[in-house]
């Protein structure tokens, strides 16, 4: 989706708005014991509140609200009912649809403070991701961001996923570019004024390689070390990229 009409970029506004608010009240509501079934039940009651659709519910097969994503659960993860614990790493990846438009943006907690491992890789999912969303301006490319990402993460010691990828998002949830986390100056799709991007990454304490869970849906790393995963919607501009789901100054402890 390429923003050209003052009306959408004033819908997807308020979407983002809606859908941070959203992620911000899961957020609060982490604490050790409490189950990701449980947030995801909570999301579908604050969907209703705030009188919007859960995006990915709309995704053919899928039944949820939310994906939560824990420990070496690197996306995609069904909501389970298991009680989490002090230390378990915690991704809850949400989107709305609000008057047609849709948002799509990925937080990771820490459930009580993280050991010294878990806190490096929480930092270097961050600085992969916000610091490539600093690119999403005219003339660059998806492949500068990915570049980016990846750089970050292996300057750390991680691996990204390179199997999901962000992607364009407007009137549906996933459209075009992709943009993927890896990849080289200069390349992909030229980056134009008003288009719309989710920009996500998977860091990831082992292998670039994933396994799906028997669930269908939950992408596990190989070897079952831990992941995290960010993500933010932005709008390409000339000078400035316009964050519409900034996060940047939430904490990653609960």
């Amino acid at each position: 989706m390429v923003l050209n009409k003052a009306k959408d970029e004033r819908l997807l506004r308020e979407a983002a708005e809606i859908s941070v608010s959203i992620l911000k009240q899961l957020g609060s509501d982490l604490r050790e014991g409490i189950t990701p079934l449980e947030i995801d039940q909570r999301a579908g009651y604050l969907c209703k509140k705030y009188h919007v659709d859960p995006a990915f519910k709309r995704v053919d097969g899928y039944n949820f609200n939310t994906c939560i994503s824990v420990n070496d659960v690197a996306v995609h993860g069904i909501p389970k009912d298991v009680p989490l614990k002090n230390g378990d790493l915690v991704s809850i990846d949400f989107g709305i649809v609000h008057k047609g438009l849709y948002t799509d943006h990925c937080w990771t907690w820490s459930i009580g403070k993280p050991e010294k491992k878990q806190e490096k890789l929480l930092r270097a999912g961050r600085e992969a991701v916000e610091s490539a969303v600093n690119l999403a301006i005219v003339g660059n490319h998806t492949g500068d961001l990915g570049h980016q990402m990846e750089s970050v993460a292996k300057n750390f010691g991680y691996n990204i996923l390179k199997i999901f990828v962000g992607h364009g998002i407007g009137k549906t949830l996933h459209d075009l570019p992709d943009v993927p986390a890896f990849g080289k100056k200069g390349s992909g799709s030229l980056l134009v004024d008003g288009m719309v991007l989710c920009v996500e990454c998977q860091v990831v304490d082992d292998t670039g390689k994933v396994k799906i869970d028997e669930d269908g849906w939950s992408a596990k790393t190989e070897n079952g070390g831990d992941s995290v995963m960010f993500e933010y919607m932005v709008v390409v501009r000339k000078d400035n990229p316009d964050i519409l789901t900034d996060t940047r100054d939430w904490s990653v402890e609960v």
